[in-house]
């Protein structure tokens, strides 16, 4: 063997070992990818139909307080025992969830499919929010309750505590427009940043918003620009 057919593979053998070398050591660009991915990653809740009751609503419609059954994402919220149904004008709508605990006034939180079965136009409003919002009646086996006001449909909104605000560069009652990756990826615009230190990460969304979107229990949402008030134009 000449001196040049030598030197060539001594090369092809520093190549291969190199290759190999290459090949059996761990893709670190990937795993840093997607731990990026997963920080910037804010879990999607379906919330559905729910009633939040004053005590004196509780007590007319129960005879007593809220009945604790099941802690809720948000620390201090809990699903209740007892259920309530909905009377509009044009048809009810059974076994809806209470939650608790008590608050200053009640309201009930729909979505537009729901007001639609009940014959009434709720506007789409932050909770709390009930200033001029149509009324409902509320029963149970052993009393019934007329609210005024408090029907809504609420805003598609993020719980996020003070350090998740930060890192997301978002604040209390802004609005971000967010990607849903569901098994049929969205972007919703409008969606309501609610900041505080009572909060933990959480993204709600109706179920109409759940349906369109294909949502599952594992699905998350990635913010992906603000949105104008009112009015979405996301912006990059």
């Amino acid at each position: 063997m000449n001196e040049n057919a030598i030197n060539e593979k001594a090369i092809r053998d520093i190549l291969a070992d190199v290759l190999r070398s290459v090949m059996a050591q761990p893709d670190d660009r990937g795993a840093a990818a997607d731990a990026g991915r997963a920080d910037d990653a804010i879990p999607v809740e379906l919330s559905g139909r729910h009633a939040h009751l004053s005590e004196k609503d509780a007590l007319d419609l129960f005879g007593g307080p809220l009945t604790p059954v099941r802690e809720l994402s948000q620390p201090g919220q809990f699903l209740c025992k007892e259920r309530v149904r909905l009377i509009g004008p044009k048809g009810v709508i059974d076994n809806v969830a209470v939650l608790g605990p008590a608050r200053g006034s009640s309201q009930v939180e729909i979505s537009k499919t729901d007001a639609r079965i009940l014959g009434t136009d709720a506007p789409v409003r932050q909770s709390g929010d009930t200033s001029g919002t149509p009324g409902i009646i509320l029963a149970s086996q052993t009393g019934i309750v007329g609210l005024e006001e408090g029907l809504i449909v609420a805003a598609r909104h993020i719980h996020m505590a003070p350090r998740d605000a930060a890192r997301f560069g978002v604040s209390d009652n802004e609005r971000v427009c967010v990607r849903v990756d569901g098994e049929r990826p969205l972007i919703l615009e409008d969606v309501l940043v609610r900041v505080s230190e009572n909060f933990r990460l959480a993204m709600h969304i109706d179920p109409d918003e759940g349906n369109s979107s294909g949502w599952r229990s594992d699905v998350s949402g990635r913010i992906v620009g603000k949105s104008g008030t009112g009015h979405g134009f996301c912006s990059h």
